[in-house]
């Protein structure tokens, strides 16, 4: 069986009882990264006292090797008990983790996600924006255009919108907000469940001065809503619809679905 477990964020009092079990009874552990849920197994071990099984076998499984770890997978290899966990927070959510799940459905394995702390809904409820309806941004593009677009895409959503933002990147960050929405409402959590876990609510501007050049830690992004909804934004079928080449074709359906452009014209062809 295949259980895909979350960790605390920060505070290790956000660990379930269930999450405890989970790990305890694993005979396998893919990890996000080893040495992490060791040092995670040693604090349950020592402040509460858990019992582990023996001969846990920890395997590393990332964004950089989980394609071809998967691959490689035979079905027999969860006739054991195996956990997945990422750093922090839950698997699959801008951690490795649905390409198990995937594997599990395609193979009738069964499998199991446990609920569990998360950055993304902590920080939305933190937010106090209240539009219930939420888009999660995940991470933005590290520079260039595409980091451009893909963050005006971002404020011209409709939606509240929750992104994360590294802390080599925060004041970039806001200062292209300031560049591009100098009034617009957000919200940033700093440190979320840590010992210096920071709210700050404003514009970009009126964020950066309280902020004051500490962008140490992890950070999460909320973007109120745009009070205007781009209702007339282009689609796949209008641009299906243009008498232009496939080709052409291929090329906007992928800057606006984010598609390979060769794998967009494949689809095109086989209508």
């Amino acid at each position: 069986m295949l259980k895909l477990v979350p960790t605390p964020i920060g505070n290790i009092g956000d660990i379930s009882l269930r999450a405890i079990e989970a790990l305890s009874e694993a005979d396998i552990l893919l990890c996000e990264d080893t040495r992490v849920t060791k040092k995670l197994i040693h604090i349950l071990k020592e402040r509460y006292g858990t019992q582990f099984k023996e001969n846990q076998e920890f395997i590393s499984l990332h964004s950089h090797n989980e394609k071809s770890f998967i691959q490689k997978l035979d079905v027999s290899f969860f006739d054991k008990e195996v956990v997945y966990v990422s750093d922090a927070g839950m698997p699959g959510i801008s951690d490795p983790g649905q390409m198990l799940v995937r594997y599990a459905q395609q193979n009738s394995i069964d499998y199991d996600v446990l609920p569990g702390a998360n950055a993304l809904l902590t920080a939305f409820v933190a937010s106090g924006f209240v539009q219930t309806q939420m888009l999660f941004w995940g991470f933005l593009p590290h520079k260039g255009k595409d980091r451009t677009v893909s963050l005006e895409s971002a404020l011209n959503s409709g939606f509240t919108t929750v992104l994360y933002e590294s802390p080599h990147r925060i004041e970039k960050f806001l200062k292209e907000i300031i560049t591009i929405d100098d009034t617009r409402e957000i919200f940033i959590a700093k440190e979320l469940s840590k010992k210096y876990q920071r709210y700050y609510f404003g514009t970009a501007g009126e964020i950066l001065a309280k902020i004051d050049n500490e962008f140490r830690g992890e950070w999460v992004v909320v973007l109120g809503a745009s009070k205007k909804h781009n209702t007339s934004a282009v689609s796949q079928s209008d641009i299906l619809a243009l008498d232009i080449p496939k080709k052409m074709q291929a090329k906007l359906i992928a800057k606006i679905t984010g598609e390979n452009t060769k794998e967009c014209y494949q689809r095109i062809i086989n209508l």
